[in-house]
């Protein structure tokens, strides 16, 4: 794995349980003196598994990783039901657990486009309001279906009263939401017991460091350029890389669509660029490396 020679980079985290993401972002502010930094992509403080953060001037490219694929290992609680749609939150209803044949059929009818209903301890917004500060108070707010997507449901074993799957899904779908509507749509009940995120678009938590060698500063970014592995790569000359970082646009016969520019000289990400005609433009514009 190549290493970023700056604190613009890309740094894969593997989650514990018990910690926010935002605790994650500070241990990684502490280990490399970067205030700047976002990650794609919230995991609720009981989950764990791949967090991707972006440092220093490649946050520029988190629009780039909003939305991608992920996959996650899930454990569904059968029979009952919690205010959170997780093991956090209080029973709110209780149901004999479904039949095996009732599972097979809701699966089935949450695979694929969904309009899902976002839980109501969520960071959704509604008239200014996030949904879990007002469900705190009492208020539980009318949340708006969210169009999302399921890819698949693999690997599901049921035992007893628990149920284990991979769900490959689009960003912004809420697993506890999937645990809650199955138990619905079976005529049982359920919540989110256990969640582990494995892939996020190309990254794997098999790559990610732990947060205890964040934390000891045994961690090393890799290149922003890392972040856009499915971009086609344009490289420059030397009298090019000056002028994107100036805002000019460079090249001959562009194809449509986006490239990363990268510098000749040290490989290094200048800027993100959109075809313009027969010239690639910039629009998102990195500090030049070596």
């Amino acid at each position: 794995m190549r290493e970023a020679t700056t604190t613009d980079g890309l740094l894969l985290v593997d989650k514990p349980a018990g910690v926010t993401s935002h605790d994650v972002v500070l241990a990684a502010r502490r280990a490399f003196g970067e205030s700047r930094i976002g990650h794609a992509g919230t995991l609720d403080p009981f989950a764990t598994g791949l967090l991707v953060l972006l440092l220093g001037r490649a946050t520029r490219l988190l629009p780039h990783l909003d939305g991608v694929p992920k996959e996650y290992e899930a454990t569904i609680a059968l029979g009952r039901e919690t205010e959170t749609d997780d093991l956090h939150g209080a029973v709110v209803r209780e149901a004999p657990p479904p039949d095996d044949d009732a599972i097979r059929d809701a699966i089935g009818r949450l695979t694929g486009p969904l309009d899902q209903i976002p839980p109501a301890y969520s960071a959704k917004r509604v008239a200014g309001r996030r949904a879990y500060e007002a469900a705190r108070a009492g208020d539980r707010l009318e949340l708006a279906p969210a169009r999302v997507i399921v890819f698949g449901w693999r690997d599901v074993v049921r035992d007893g009263d628990s149920l284990r799957a991979v769900i490959a899904c689009g960003g912004g779908t809420y697993i506890r939401a999937l645990a809650r509507d199955l138990g619905r749509l079976t005529g049982s009940a359920a919540h989110l017991a256990a969640l582990r995120r494995t892939r996020s678009g190309p990254f794997q938590v098999a790559d990610a460091v732990s947060l205890d060698t964040l934390r000891a500063g045994g961690a090393t970014l890799q290149p922003a350029l890392d972040a856009l592995p499915t971009i086609p790569h344009v490289v420059l000359s030397d009298d090019d890389a000056e002028r994107v970082l100036r805002g000019i646009a460079v090249g001959q016969g562009a194809a449509a669509g986006t490239a990363a520019l990268i510098d000749g000289r040290s490989g290094a990400l200048v800027a993100l660029a959109e075809a313009d005609g027969e010239r690639w433009q910039p629009r998102v514009v990195m500090r030049k490396v070596g």
